[in-house]
């Protein structure tokens, strides 16, 4: 097993099932300590309770492994705390962040309410950057760290209905941009991964007979890639089924109409401007 997480400690938050649960699994296979988070809520996030979480742990530890369970929600500033201080209390330190937890309150912008916009919102991105917030002097500390953020093709791409989720999801790339910037002096790696997986929050939105190639397990080795100790930093990888690839924001050379330019030197130049003959990658593909 060439990736291995001896000797360290991992966070992973909504790994009461699906994607997160076989992320925690796998970190303890490899050798992670981890600290399941999951708020046990319904999927549009009310209710909640830790037998999910404490479900995981218990199958962490019938294998040998190392696990606490913690329920704190990831959307309050001190239940994201409550996790980091949980992992410091049990073993001192935290070596990777996966965040995962998410909800979903789909309907289309017209009907959506504004409540439901800034609930999404709340998990998924405000989530991520106050869990991220909360092990940042930890991992500065250690000169050492690993994190990973749950975007998706609604983020990168769309999907109708969901104007929340996707605006959350690609908020965290634009997190993780900036974050692979300030933590690289310390060794501090920040990526994102794209995954498409039969979970609780797809089982409605695909036939079943897709839902059937698209195992979470299949998107777990990407993950384990992302927070081993060679990942890349800042980069945006697509899971689904076994298939992986690479998102990029990506540039084409563009067009310089002048100082002069005016709106219809744009609207006539138009078509050269978006010739995407040539692209380039912006602050992609740092290797190490």
């Amino acid at each position: 097993m060439s990736i291995s997480f001896n000797d360290q400690v991992a966070i992973v938050t909504g790994a009461g099932g699906g994607l997160g649960r076989c992320h925690a699994l796998e970190l303890a296979r490899r050798g992670a300590k981890v600290v399941v988070n999951d708020l046990g809520g319904t999927m549009d996030g009310s209710g909640g309770s830790t037998e999910a979480a404490e479900s995981v742990v218990a199958e962490i530890k019938a294998t040998g492994g190392e696990a606490i369970a913690n329920g704190g929600s990831v959307s309050d500033r001190s239940g994201a705390q409550s996790m980091v201080d949980d992992a410091m209390n049990a073993w001192g330190r935290v070596d990777v962040l996966i965040n995962n937890a998410g909800i979903l309150r789909d309907k289309s912008f017209s009907k959506m309410t504004l409540d439901d916009f800034e609930m999404v919102v709340n998990v998924h991105l405000l989530g991520a950057a106050y869990c991220s917030h909360a092990v940042w002097p930890i991992m500065r500390e250690q000169n050492y760290g690993r994190i990973l953020m749950t975007t998706s093709p609604s983020g990168l791409y769309g999907n109708f209905g969901q104007t929340n989720y996707g605006a959350a999801k690609m908020g965290q790339v634009g997190l993780m941009n900036s974050m692979k910037i300030e933590g690289a002096k310390n060794n501090i790696h920040t990526n994102s991964i794209a995954p498409v997986a039969a979970t609780r929050m797809t089982e409605n939105l695909m036939p079943e007979e897709v839902l059937e190639k698209l195992g979470p397990e299949l998107v777990t080795p990407a993950a384990m890639f992302l927070v081993s100790e060679d990942a890349p930093n800042g980069v945006i990888l697509q899971a689904q089924g076994g298939q992986y690839s690479l998102a990029a924001v990506v540039e084409n050379s563009g067009v310089n109409l002048g100082v002069e330019a005016t709106a219809d030197d744009v609207a006539a130049s138009y078509e050269a401007i978006v010739d995407m003959a040539e692209v380039k990658t912006r602050g992609m593909l740092q290797l190490s």
